[in-house]
């Protein structure tokens, strides 16, 4: 940052410097702008004239030196004086170094090399820990106050965790000093590494969040989360760290366990003051070392409302793993039925979950929680292999099922054995690839579309029809329709709830049967649940249709009743 009230000193000033090969220049000529923009741009270096109108250097340099944000950035001071007093009291003030002008172009570029040389060795002093080599108290604070500016001017959410190792006093005494910051070195490096691993480096990739380890001193660390991270995201990290530090620490061949705790305060939920969330993340991992039925180690938001939703998604979560096991996620039919005849064709097979004390838990709770934690890849594996077990069983009844359809995320998308497990699933249970169904929405083709091409050509090659979900709620693009093998798509309940009063509505319905049978592709409407729907949907073609004027989603035996008997030649 060159800061003087002479044009013609700043323009010759970066010409020598960019010459030597330094960028980024910030130039000041009007001294009454230097402190904004020094604590906008946040300068690696700062070249200062003294004398200069409104306000002089000396005022600028007083500022810089006594604001701890700016204690170790170097000053060169520039002035045309050359009296001893004036050098003397720049120094005295805390300039870093001192040059004549006009300035010489060789002796600038070795002084600014050797300041900067020097400031990098004093950040390290001043910003990192010597023990850990993590970033410091200082750093943390200063990289906070970034973290909490984004989250004032650009809608970010994060989160800082306070993390404690309980009891480190007596165990500082037991080990003694040199075995004790061994230690903690372990313990730093074994943070470290989880927050770069899998699931937390997953969890912050999929937020689009960062993360920033430092040591605050002793035994306490803190992990600053900056981006978009919910609650429930927040919790998962914390308790990932958790379960990595319960693994024993081998130090001078002795195991070792640690117990640990987390305060959790987010932002900007609960403060936009540094100080304050300090505080208040340091208040929750106190909360903690006051239960004694934490003995194990816990986490906790500062905010005991939030910290209540979060156990309870974390709950959930250990309750979803369970619900696998315990076999309680089962497929429920909703019937597709011909607009025409109203005859049933088939069904759509949808995820429901019977908790034992919840009752039945909403798939629009638990269906983003399997997506969030990657347990969606088995359920979808799993729900393949129910529909097309119940197939085989209908078949074997003698029963009709149509052609049932079955979601599919994009993270199965993702699976490299997603289609030979389909083609391994249908030949087990001797089921025709024509009755079963893949249905993707709009957004995975958009997002992931080449790799989506490739895998619906794949099934489409087994025999398996393919639909589009929800479709009009994602891109406004519709070249993939003419190149994707695409069967059916399925009309979003969000157009159909005012189909027969609103015009804009109808107009999008109509855009789309005309569309799809255009190209040869059926339509279903789902959400259909009056009779005015059902009428303006026969009235223009639409070939099938789903939703509760005909029936919700029902078990297994209960769309066995509505079925047709097998017509046997």
């Amino acid at each position: 940052m060159l800061v003087d009230d002479e044009s013609i000193t700043l323009d010759t000033i970066q010409i020598f410097l960019e010459d030597a090969g330094y960028q980024h220049f910030v130039l000041t000529s009007d001294a009454r702008e230097a402190i904004p923009t020094l604590e906008r741009e946040r300068p690696d270096i700062v070249l200062l004239d003294l004398m200069m109108p409104h306000v002089s250097g000396f005022e600028i340099l007083a500022y810089i030196r006594g604001n701890e944000r700016f204690e170790h950035l170097p000053v060169v001071v520039l002035t045309s004086s050359s009296d001893a007093p004036t050098r003397l009291r720049a120094l005295e003030m805390g300039a870093t170094d001192f040059l004549a002008k006009p300035v010489d172009e060789s002796e600038l570029v070795l002084r600014v090399r050797n300041t900067l040389n020097a400031k990098a060795y004093q950040d390290r002093l001043a910003n990192f820990d010597r023990l850990t080599g993590l970033p410091n108290r200082q750093m943390l604070v200063d990289r906070l106050e970034w973290a909490l500016n984004q989250a004032r001017h650009a809608g970010y959410h994060g989160a800082l965790l306070h993390i404690d190792i309980k009891r480190f006093r007596r165990l500082n005494e037991a080990l003694g000093p040199a075995l004790a910051d061994e230690l903690l070195q372990h313990v730093a490096r074994r943070l470290a590494t989880e927050i770069q691993h899998d699931p937390v480096a997953s969890i912050l990739l999929q937020a689009g969040s960062i993360s920033e380890l430092s040591r605050l001193g002793g035994d306490e660390f803190a992990l600053l989360l900056s981006g978009n991270l919910r609650p429930e995201q927040i919790a998962r990290i914390a308790r990932s760290l958790l379960e990595a530090m319960a693994i024993p620490f081998r130090l001078r061949s002795q195991d070792l366990y640690l117990t640990f705790n987390i305060g959790i305060a987010t932002f900007p939920e609960h403060e936009l003051d540094t100080n304050k969330l300090l505080g208040n993340a340091g208040v929750a991992v106190r909360s903690l070392q006051t239960d004694l039925s934490n003995a194990n180690g816990a986490f906790c938001f500062y905010s005991p409302e939030l910290n209540e939703r979060a156990i309870d998604r974390l709950d959930l979560e250990t309750d979803l793993r369970h619900a696998m096991e315990r076999h309680e996620l089962r497929l429920y039919y909703q019937p597709k039925y011909d607009v025409a005849t109203e005859t049933v064709i088939g069904a759509e097979g949808l995820l429901r979950w019977k908790h034992p004390q919840r009752g039945y838990v909403s798939p629009a709770e638990f269906i983003p929680l399997a997506e969030e934690t990657g347990l969606i890849v088995e359920i979808g594996r799993r729900a393949i292999e129910e529909a097309c077990g119940q197939l085989a069983e209908w078949i074997a009844n003698g029963r009709d099922p149509g052609v049932i359809a079955v979601n599919v995320s994009v993270q199965q998308f993702r699976e490299k054995s997603f289609v030979d497990h389909v083609r391994a699933t249908l030949s087990r249970f001797g089921i025709s690839a024509s009755q079963l169904k893949i249905e993707v929405t709009e957004s995975l083709l958009m997002t992931e579309q080449e790799q989506a091409a490739k895998l619906l050509g794949e099934l489409r090659a087994l025999g398996l029809h393919l639909s589009i979900d929800d479709f009009g709620t994602g891109y406004s693009s519709l070249s993939y329709l003419r190149t994707l093998p695409i069967d059916e798509l399925k009309i979003d309940r969000s157009f159909l709830v005012d189909v027969d009063s609103s015009t804009d509505s109808a107009a999008i319905v109509r855009a789309i049967l005309a569309l799809a049978h255009s190209l040869d592709m059926t339509v279903v409407a789902e959400g259909v649940e009056t009779l005015e729907q059902l009428a303006f949907l026969r009235a223009h073609g639409c070939d099938a249709c789903q939703g509760f004027l005909f029936s919700k989603a029902v078990p297994a035996a209960e769309y066995q009743a509505l079925l047709p008997q097998l017509v046997t030649v």
